[in-house]
């Protein structure tokens, strides 16, 4: 395989993008992203090419993947903001996947999610759906989905460690029984470059070595940041109430109706062998003077 092949991933410049480009630029591949922030410092300078989305001209967005060996699309929404919607996400996504066709590239490598096809949550059934949309097309594929992942830019473990340092109480949506299996963001962004050199058409969940109920996974954060938050269990619809309270004072989403569900229906467990192998644990104790110090915005990071 010839290293100066152009491999193009969307969202370099983001959580999981930045750890994807890094190992291929690593390993001698020229570079492209398409963004929706093409204005944005990019981090990587002349080594990472920039163009626009260009969802809405399915031409222009072929002529940029063009002589593309590789796609890694980790293009997504957490939730529906303004005039975005999970649909809107499922149809831009489609566009590029026809671009893709169209531009001549070799193979996809997309970011999906784990119970991708268990589940009628929006969020699921929009992955689902893409997952469909993948194994129809022409390309050679590997569909990755992961469970949560956790890194130093994460937002869901590092915003609990947040909270946990700086609030009396803490709301956990019903018993709290249900479970996470958390894969850390380096390992993930191994397993999708991994991914991308095969030539099999993939489908394989990435999850991490620990599985944790999530009252564990609070006990375990909150001992790690010494914190002395009580934690309440509430009525998920109660607790939801009081989350978007919170979202005044943070000026950000915390929590979905769909992510609490999700959560409560174990949908952020994998029913296969782990792929990643940093332990949740050892990572906290190793980053407790920076874990959960400053609040990482959703909104801030995609809409603002």
């Amino acid at each position: 395989m010839n290293n100066a092949e152009l491999n193009v991933v969307t969202g370099a410049f983001g959580f999981t993008g930045k750890y994807v480009t890094s190992r291929l630029l690593a390993m001698g591949k020229r570079l492209k992203t398409l963004t929706g922030h093409t204005d944005r410092p990019n981090p990587f300078g002349d080594q990472v090419a920039v163009a626009p989305y260009n969802f809405d001209n399915s031409v222009e967005l072929a002529k940029s993947l063009e002589g593309t060996a590789t796609l890694y699309n980790t293009y997504w929404i957490r939730f529906p903001h303004g005039a975005m919607t999970y649909e809107k996400a499922v149809e831009n996504t489609r566009t590029l996947i026809k671009a893709a066709e169209h531009a001549g590239v070799r193979r996809l490598v997309h970011v999906s999610i784990a119970n991708a096809t268990e589940s009628t949550l929006p969020y699921y059934k929009g992955k689902a759906a893409l997952e469909g949309a993948i194994k129809e097309s022409k390309l050679s594929y590997a569909i990755i989905r992961p469970t949560v992942l956790f890194g130093p830019e994460d937002i869901l473990i590092n915003n609990i460690a947040w909270f946990l340092r700086r609030y009396p109480a803490f709301i956990a949506p019903g018993s709290g029984e249900y479970g996470m299996q958390p894969i850390y963001v380096e390992d993930f962004a191994d397993i999708l470059v991994e991914a991308g050199q095969s030539e099999d058409n993939i489908i394989a969940d990435a999850a991490g070595p620990e599985a944790f109920t999530f009252n564990d996974l609070l006990a375990l954060i909150k001992d790690t940041v010494q914190s002395k938050t009580r934690i309440i269990h509430l009525n998920p619809a109660v607790a939801l109430q009081l989350v978007k309270m919170l979202n005044t004072v943070v000026s950000d989403v915390v929590l979905t109706d769909g992510e609490i569900k999700g959560l409560m229906d174990n949908l952020l467990v994998s029913h296969e062998p782990p792929k990643g192998r940093t332990n949740l644990r050892e990572w906290l104790a190793q980053n407790v003077e920076t874990v959960g110090k400053e609040y990482h915005s959703e909104l801030a990071r995609h809409y603002r």
